[in-house]
């Protein structure tokens, strides 16, 4: 399947309408119930019309993050000064019934080679919760990054975290993280996550069978 670059603007109306066509990056955790907040049937109502996804764009911890977004990017260029970073709000890739809206595309300014930048920014309030962010990505934001290397087939990726904690003193504090992954070396992720996302497409989104339900992992606080 080749891949499409489509020109639509994220978070327009149609870019909203588009979401319903195809599995997204968000979506992918959900599927093999690996999200927290969506269950793997919610997914499959959004997808077949029964469904309205939710509104959460006036939840303080997403203004947040819209509002920080360009902010870390910015500071990501900065602190990678290798790679070259563009923001592309007005381009969605796709590939079959995949799609990808990226934060940012990255480029090896010496070889040229492609990647992927996603950020991510949350809110912490335990250990069990910051455990999650230790030596690696928690694994519904991991599949994501799957997601966009199946669409994409670029070969690296960062996944930049933001991590906001309460201090013992009452004051704010931020520990910001860098994941980096090569496409190389998750192959066999890679092959797993598509066959499971192409059986939910095929098996159960064209025919509007809905799947049985799979419970996702509950985060313990």
């Amino acid at each position: 399947m080749a891949l499409e670059k489509i020109k639509i603007k994220h978070g327009s109306p149609a870019w909203l309408e588009f979401r319903t066509q195809g599995i997204g990056g968000s979506d992918a955790a959900a599927i093999l119930g690996l999200n927290p907040y969506k269950t793997n049937v919610q997914v499959w109502e959004e997808k077949v019309g029964l469904r309205v996804p939710d509104d959460i764009s006036d939840k303080p911890n997403v203004k947040y993050g819209k509002a920080a977004e360009e902010l870390l990017i910015k500071l990501f260029a900065l602190d990678y000064p290798q790679y070259k970073v563009k923001i592309n709000r007005n381009v969605v890739y796709k590939r079959g019934f995949m799609f990808a809206s990226l934060d940012a595309e990255l480029t090896e300014i010496e070889t040229g080679a492609k990647g992927i930048y996603e950020g991510k920014t949350t809110e912490v309030h335990s250990h069990n919760t910051m455990k999650m962010w230790d030596m690696h990505t928690p694994e519904y934001y991991y599949v994501q990054v799957l997601h966009y290397f199946i669409v994409l087939g670029w070969k690296f990726a960062y996944l930049k975290g933001q991590i906001k904690q309460t201090g013992k003193n009452g004051e704010i504090e931020l520990t910001t993280r860098h994941y980096p992954y090569l496409r190389k070396d998750l192959l066999d992720e890679l092959k797993y996550l598509y066959l499971k996302e192409k059986e939910f497409w095929e098996k159960y989104v064209l025919p509007k069978k809905r799947p049985p339900l799979i419970l996702p992992k509950l985060i313990k606080n």
